[in-house]
C-alpha cells in the first residue's frame, strides 16, 4: 500500500514539472514572438514616419554607379536635393542587371520625372534621346560628359582645358628630371632619350573633352621650352566595357615593345588598373602615372610613389551643380548653360596637405 502512494506521489509531481516545463517553454515562445512582432510594428512605424513626400523627383544616370567618383556625384546631387524637398534616383542602382546609358535614358523618359541629369556623349542616339526627353517636357543636364548637338538645359562638368594646363606642368617637370639624371651620361640632346607619353582614352566615347586635354597638354609642354625630340605623345584607346576588359587593355600595353615612360588616364577607373599593372609588372620607378581622381587608394599610391600625381574632382559639387541647374530652371525659367566643378592637383608635395583638408571634411 505504501509502495503504491509512493508511486502515485512521484507521478503527480512528475506531471507537475512537465506541466511547469510547458508552461515555462509556452512563456518563453510568447516573449519571443512578442519580442519580434514588437520589432516589425516599431520598423513599420519607423519606416512611416521617415517616409516623406517630395516636390519632385530627380533621375541621375552613369556609367558605372559602382565607383566612388559617381558616388560622390550622387550623394553631392542627392544632398543639395533634399534641401530643396526633391528626390535623385540613382537609376540603375536597383536593378537585377546592367544597363547601358541610353538603355537607361530609355527607362527615365517611360518613368516621366522631373529632370534627368545623364553622363553623355556626343553620339547621335544619345542626341536623339536627349532630345526627346525635352520634347516630352523632361529637362535634361548633360553631368560630366556633353552632348552639345542636343537640346540640353546645362552641362555640368570640368575645365577640360586647365586638366590638360595640369597634366602638361607635371610631365615638363618629368622631362626636367630625366634631363638631370642623363645630363652626366648623355653628351649631347641628340644622345638623351625620349620620354614617351601615352594618353589613355575609353574606346566607345566620342567625347570631345578628351581631345580639349590632350591638345592643352600638347600646347603646355612646348610653352615649357621641350623640343620634340625630348618626348612624343600617343593615344591608346581602351576597352572599358567592364573592369576585367580595361584590365586586359592597360596589361596589352605593358607587354608590348614600346612601354611608355608617362601614362595619363583619364579616369579613375583605367588609374587604379594602371597602377596595379606598374605594381605586377615590377615597373613602380620606372613609369610615371597621372591619374584621375582623388580616391583613397590613388591618394595612397601618390604617398608611396606609385603614382606621380592625380587630378582631384570635386565629385559632390558636380552633383550640386546637376541639381541646381534643373531646380533654378523649373522654378525660374532659366539657368546657366555650362557649370565647371573645382579640380585640384595632388602630388608628394601637397599630398599630406590634401589628406589633412579631406579629414577636416
Amino acid at each position: 500500500m505504501k509502495t503504491q502512494n509512493e508511486d502515485s506521489y512521484k507521478k503527480r509531481i512528475g506531471r507537475q514539472y512537465l506541466l511547469l516545463i510547458l508552461t515555462l517553454i509556452f512563456v518563453l515562445i510568447t516573449l519571443i514572438a512578442g519580442a519580434v512582432f514588437f520589432r516589425l510594428y516599431r520598423s513599420a512605424l519607423v519606416a512611416k514616419a521617415e517616409s516623406r513626400v517630395y516636390d519632385r523627383y530627380y533621375v541621375m544616370i552613369t556609367d558605372n554607379y559602382k565607383s566612388d567618383f559617381w558616388k560622390s556625384v550622387y550623394k553631392g546631387a542627392l544632398d543639395t536635393a533634399r534641401e530643396e524637398n526633391a528626390f535623385v534616383d540613382l537609376l540603375g542602382e536597383h536593378f537585377s542587371k546592367d544597363y547601358s546609358v541610353e538603355e537607361l535614358m530609355e527607362i527615365a523618359i517611360a518613368s516621366k520625372p522631373d529632370g534627368i541629369m545623364v553622363y553623355a556623349n556626343e553620339t547621335l542616339e544619345m542626341s536623339a534621346l536627349i532630345n526627346r526627353a525635352v520634347n516630352a517636357g523632361i529637362p535634361v543636364v548633360t553631368l560630366y560628359g556633353d552632348c552639345t548637338k542636343s537640346d540640353r538645359l546645362s552641362f555640368v562638368g570640368v575645365g577640360s582645358y586647365s586638366i590638360g594646363k595640369m597634366y602638361g606642368s607635371q610631365i615638363i617637370d618629368i622631362i626636367k628630371e630625366k634631363r638631370r639624371e642623363e645630363l652626366l651620361e648623355s653628351e649631347t640632346i641628340e644622345d638623351r632619350s625620349q620620354v614617351k607619353i601615352t594618353v589613355l582614352v575609353n574606346s566607345d566615347t566620342k567625347d570631345a573633352g578628351q581631345n580639349i586635354i590632350i591638345s592643352s597638354l600638347q600646347d603646355t609642354i612646348y610653352q615649357g621650352n621641350v623640343t620634340d625630340a625630348e618626348f612624343a605623345v600617343s593615344v591608346a584607346a581602351i576597352d572599358n566595357t567592364n573592369s576585367f576588359s580595361v584590365e586586359e587593355s592597360i596589361r596589352d600595353i605593358f607587354l608590348g615593345e614600346n612601354v611608355p615612360d608617362v601614362i595619363v588616364c583619364l579616369d579613375e577607373q583605367s588609374t587604379d588598373c594602371t597602377y596595379q599593372a606598374v605594381v605586377d609588372f615590377n615597373k613602380v620607378g620606372e613609369i610615371s602615372i597621372l591619374g584621375y581622381y582623388g580616391s583613397e587608394t590613388i591618394i595612397n599610391a601618390i604617398d608611396r610613389g606609385g603614382i606621380y600625381a592625380t587630378i582631384s574632382i570635386d565629385a559632390a559639387q558636380l552633383g550640386e551643380y546637376s541639381v541646381t541647374a534643373l531646380s533654378d530652371f523649373l522654378e525660374f525659367g532659366t539657368t546657366s548653360e555650362y557649370y565647371l566643378a573645382d579640380i585640384t592637383l595632388i602630388n608628394q608635395d601637397n599630398v599630406d596637405e590634401y589628406r589633412k583638408e579631406d579629414g577636416d571634411e
